[in-house]
């Protein structure tokens, strides 16, 4: 293992962490449900307090009954620039760990057409029928938040 090229990685403060998450528009949102793991690519919208993602949510919706299934969660939000040699290496990763649940009916307010429309990327829709997507906004309650990315050695 002598040949390997490495790269360091050091914590990122705080604010580090909270702007790269409200500056980036999507990651990749893990779940177990019952053994079986999935891994669910979402937009999402973080407030500086909050993580929200935004669904389309249709019958019989795989994603949305993993959504449902109780346990933590993790949220994966990266970026990684291809380089040639790890001194030129620039990358970061944050892990957001917490349970996953739907807006309550007294909270729907917040997130009007406009809103939605400001704060998510466009929702990407696959051989379904726009009449029968329901917009739903859930909320990855968060346990903990963390972050790294690459130093100079």
């Amino acid at each position: 293992m002598d040949h390997i090229e490495y790269a360091y990685t050091s914590g990122m403060s705080e604010e580090e962490v909270e702007t790269r998450l409200a500056e980036a528009p999507t990651g990749v949102l893990a779940l177990c449900d019952d053994g079986d793991a999935r891994a669910i690519p979402l937009a999402h919208y973080y407030d500086g307090e909050r993580l929200y993602f935004r669904l389309g949510k249709t019958e019989g919706s795989e994603k949305w009954e993993a959504l449902s299934t109780p346990g933590t969660a993790t949220y994966v939000v990266y970026d990684a620039e291809p380089t040639e040699g790890p001194e030129e290496l620039d990358s970061w990763s944050i892990h957001v760990t917490g349970r996953v649940r739907e807006l309550p009916p007294a909270e729907h307010g917040r997130f009007d057409t406009a809103e939605i429309n400001e704060q998510f990327a466009p929702i990407r829709v696959f051989d379904e029928a726009i009449e029968d997507i329901d917009i739903t906004i859930v909320e990855l309650d968060v346990e903990t938040l963390a972050g790294r990315t690459t130093t100079l050695a």
